[in-house]
């Protein structure tokens, strides 16, 4: 009883931490109120990041309420941007106003994609394929490390959370549900890092792809996951064919639904089509409407005589949705010009941020900060939150399969393959194709546009411009 009393106090404490935060900051954000500009700061670090890491903090606490917390933190947030500081599109409810109107697009793409894609990986659960999966494994360590392989591949055309979910189920069968922790955190890190590399394999990379980042510069994300792969791979692999080999009396499938197979290919096809030619041919226009969001429900509807989707899915996928998509709102109101320039040593250490505090908002600001080589930080917000059990959709995912696995000293200790794995593979990269930062370039001035535009082949850039010297 006195257990539970204590769980239903967690979220008026969540909700407690935020406001004395909010409290304490309070004389600081006084100062602001004549000015739209500057960010007042404590210790140097502006309020809003104080804020926001009081948030994404409580999301970290607070696993059961993590939708309560992240609305409480948002409604904070703009509640002191709008009342003190103000937005870079104007002061108060009108530059907010402004604000949203910019973001809406992003946000709508967002949540058509997170809640189709959970349909989609039902699609495929509902195929008969996972089932067929266990004929692929051979006998001895190979097993286990074999399945680790299949959930990367996976991961990188089905959502990463549907891959651990499928991986985790399988090792359930052929282990006898003796699945030893530390190999369940490989099958987290196995899901992620192959989601690292694909535009549609996880949350992050397809706010790349949406951002107009090019899935080719995502791509090389794989060239660290598959290093660290076999880095924490193998010794996974021994660990859990020494606490368990594989049985070989579980009973495989002998039908699959090709039918919901082709669908999941036709939804996959029409979302990449529509965004390859929406950026080609209507990059205008994609800015107002969330094209991409929207090819996702047609694919589905247009399906649906052939197989109907798991409607009930819906509530759950829109109530996690509304959750992701309010932290990165917060995100987007952020001042990124006070963040450390982007570098691979800050790539190197969002892995390890990431880990404790959500990757969907910290690749929203690496986005609005711009600078960043993007295969780098794909793999890094990625692959870096298979380092706890929290620090990832699909740990926390695998973790409810499996409770035993929620403790974060039982995870690092027989899971210590994992950051290894992370940084081996972070600095293979580094050492294979080297860092190349891009800029963006779809922030830049309309009138600096303007006048690149106008201006003769040979002349000088204008002042503001790339390369002004």
């Amino acid at each position: 009883m006195e257990a539970s009393h204590r769980t239903n106090k967690a979220l008026p404490l969540a909700g407690r931490l935020l406001a004395l935060t909010g409290m304490l900051l309070a004389a600081s954000m006084a100062q602001a109120a004549d000015a739209v500009v500057t960010s007042p700061a404590v210790f140097g670090i502006p309020v809003d990041f104080i804020l926001f890491g009081a948030t994404l903090l409580c999301v970290a606490l607070f696993h059961h309420y993590v939708l309560q917390v992240a609305l409480t933190g948002l409604v904070t947030i703009t509640a002191y941007k709008v009342m003190f500081t103000g937005f870079k599109t104007g002061a108060g409810i009108a530059g907010f106003g402004v604000h949203m109107a910019h973001e809406w697009v992003l946000l709508a793409n967002l949540l058509g994609l997170l809640v189709g894609f959970a349909l989609l990986a039902r699609h495929f659960e509902d195929s008969g394929v996972p089932e067929v999966l266990p004929k692929l494994l051979p006998e001895g360590w190979l097993g286990p490390f074999m399945l680790l392989v299949i959930i990367f591949v996976l991961s990188g055309f089905l959502d990463n959370i549907a891959a651990a979910l499928i991986g985790a189920t399988v090792a359930a069968s052929v282990f006898k549900r003796k699945v030893h922790i530390g190999y369940l955190a490989a099958i987290v890190a196995a899901s992620n890092g192959g989601g690292a590399g694909s535009v549609v394999g996880d949350t992050t990379t397809t706010m790349m792809w949406l951002d107009g980042i090019s899935p080719l510069d995502v791509l090389e994300a794989y060239v660290a996951s598959s290093v660290a792969l076999v880095v924490f791979g193998i010794p996974a692999a021994l660990l859990q064919h020494k606490h368990m080999a594989i049985s070989r009396d579980f009973q495989a499938a002998h039908h699959i639904d090709w039918a919901r197979v082709g669908i999941v290919v036709f939804i996959l096809v029409a979302a990449i089509i529509t965004n390859v030619t929406v950026n080609l041919k209507f990059a205008a226009a994609a800015e107002h409407f969330p094209f991409l969001g929207a090819a996702i429900w047609v694919a589905l509807l247009v399906a649906v005589p052939l197989r109907k989707p798991e409607w009930s899915l819906i509530p759950g996928a829109f109530k996690g949705s509304v959750f992701l998509l309010s932290l990165v709102t917060c995100a987007s109101m952020m001042p990124v010009e006070s963040l450390p320039p982007a570098s691979w040593p800050s790539a190197l250490a969002l892995g390890f941020i990431s880990a404790v505090f959500d990757n969907i908002p910290l690749t929203a600001l690496a986005l609005k900060q711009g600078g960043y080589d993007w295969g780098f930080l794909a793999y890094a917000v990625g692959f870096g939150g298979s380092m706890l059990w929290f620090g990832s959709s699909a740990g926390v995912a695998v973790a409810n399969l499996f409770p035993e696995a929620k403790s974060v000293g039982q995870w690092l200790r027989h899971g210590w393959f994992i950051p290894i794995g992370y940084v081996v593979g972070f600095f293979a990269l580094l050492g294979i194709l080297g860092w190349h930062p891009q800029e963006k370039h779809k922030d830049a001035p309309a009138a600096v546009v303007q006048v690149q535009k106008a201006a003769p082949a040979d002349a000088p850039p204008p002042v503001g411009a790339p390369g002004y010297q």
